[in-house]
């Protein structure tokens, strides 16, 4: 698979990348020796990029992935949600020794939002010395908003970026509103302009787009300022369509079979809004005992009208 050199980093990755959240104990809960089968299978097919998070607790599978020493080209992103130094330090400390990694070639702050930089300006001292110190390659953060993709082409510090965007501008923010695909184009451009290394999230929307999959792919894949392009697996048949895909073998006409796919409520995401419950024509979305929202398949339509609106993209499809 085509390689790529990560914005200034220096560091060189596939131009798509394997997410693990699918296979983690939040969506699949896949048993280890089977997630890091889907995980060397990549490897041993030209992708050499993976992200994971602290809190998608995937990092067993990872390390099952890499024990024999047959994959140490890999690249490793983490992230953690942590706000403060100690924190976000231990976040590193932990990844490390999960990893069995000395390095962690790609540390970031995880899904930062509108408001949230000074907020978060203990982690990210601790980013800046945990790179000073040689625990981490590079350093940045992740985000699902245009504001915020815009401000990191203005940190000096920062090497690379990790933001939210697809062709139906699904999930894209701006402060407590939505925004568009074309916004969150311009601060990807910004970044790349600065030099930082970009590597873009949910092309798919969360699983919601997968019925449109090359054009999904078309529209993160056609844009010279992306980088790299973060894809969710959860089967060893996903992997095989996106290399098809990039090889030009798929025929034009082929979508994934997405009948099977049902609608789950991410409750390490949910908040608790009601934005789903009250978008959903079939009255299938309701409360759960912790407050947050559930899913009656036997009610839902798959229709999708309930995706959008979520403003912190915990409604997923697989």
């Amino acid at each position: 698979m085509k390689k790529v050199i990560l914005g200034n980093t220096g560091i060189e990755v596939s131009i798509a990348g394997f997410g693990v959240l699918p296979i983690g104990p939040s969506q699949l809960a896949l048993p280890v020796e089977e997630g890091a089968k889907i995980i060397k299978y990549a490897f041993s097919h030209g992708i050499n990029f993976i992200d994971t998070a602290q809190y998608y607790r995937a990092y067993p599978y990872i390390s099952e992935a890499l024990k024999d020493g047959e994959f140490d080209h890999i690249v490793i992103c983490s992230k953690s949600l942590s706000a403060d130094y100690d924190g976000m330090m231990e976040a590193i400390y932990e990844a490390r020794k999960e990893l069995n990694r000395e390095v962690i070639d790609i540390f970031l702050m995880h899904e930062v939002r509108s408001g949230q930089l000074e907020e978060r300006k203990g982690a990210w001292e601790a980013l800046k010395d945990a790179k000073a110190k040689g625990l981490v390659r590079a350093i940045g953060l992740s985000t699902h908003h245009v504001d915020i993709t815009m401000a990191a082409a203005s940190i000096k510090e920062l090497d690379v970026v990790f933001p939210l965007i697809n062709y139906a501008s699904l999930g894209i923010r701006k402060g407590d509103a939505f925004a568009t695909k074309e916004e969150m184009m311009e601060s990807i451009k910004a970044c790349h302009n600065a030099g930082k290394g970009v590597f873009s999230m949910k092309a798919f929307g969360g699983g919601g787009l997968t019925g449109s999959y090359q054009e999904a792919l078309n529209y993160v894949f056609s844009k010279p300022e992306i980088d790299s392009v973060m894809i969710g697996f959860g089967k060893i048949r996903e992997v095989d369509d996106l290399l098809s895909y990039l090889d030009g073998t798929m025929d034009k006409a082929y979508n994934p079979d997405v009948s099977k796919k049902k609608v789950h409520i991410n409750h390490e995401d949910c908040e608790g809004c009601g934005s789903c419950k009250a978008a959903c024509p079939a009255g299938a979305i309701y409360w759960g005992e912790n407050g947050l929202a559930e899913v009656d398949h036997d009610k839902c339509l798959t229709c999708g009208y309930c995706s959008p609106v979520c403003p912190v993209r915990a409604v997923i499809m697989y």
